[in-house]
């Protein structure tokens, strides 16, 4: 079996490169937002997939490392992907649209509460190209108002 790129694929080419990234991250209702940096490298998987591996100072210390997929499933007519992390177990899996103008790509997901442990939440990244050097994602939760609330917001620039 060999797919064939469609133009969804080749939209995804748009984030092969080296990038540096600055990032501010909530840490709770009552505290200062904390900002880090890192860098990602992002290549092709043939002409079907992306994959991003990142590494990020870690608010308090230390660095983490992260891994992201992206694609597109011509079936269900959406993107696709992962994301994990080295500092947690979960698995995020993504399920996603590009907006019409093809400059912004969300991606949903669903993982755990950071609230109410043991317990889940809907979660949304929105990728949006400000330019073809410039990349900026936010993350956001759903709240139980019912509400998203953005709790992340991370600047990429590419270096190359």
């Amino acid at each position: 079996m060999h797919a064939e790129p469609q133009k969804e694929h080749r939209w995804l080419q748009r984030f092969v490169g080296e990038w540096t990234c600055e990032a501010d991250c909530g840490m709770g209702p009552d505290q200062p937002p904390s900002k880090t940096s890192g860098s990602e490298t992002v290549r092709s998987l043939g002409d079907l997939w992306t994959v991003a591996e990142g590494e990020m100072e870690m608010p308090g210390g230390g660095s983490g490392t992260t891994l992201m997929t992206l694609g597109y499933d011509p079936q269900k007519n959406r993107y696709t992907g992962t994301w994990i992390g080295s500092m947690m177990t979960h698995l995020w899996v993504y399920d996603g649209e590009l907006d019409a103008a093809q400059k912004v790509l969300t991606l949903n997901a669903e993982g755990p509460n950071m609230m109410n442990p043991g317990t889940t939440m809907k979660y949304k990244d929105v990728i949006e190209f400000k330019s073809d050097d410039h990349r900026v994602l936010t993350s956001h939760m759903l709240g139980d108002d019912g509400k998203w609330h953005q709790f992340m917001t991370a600047n990429y620039r590419r270096r190359k």
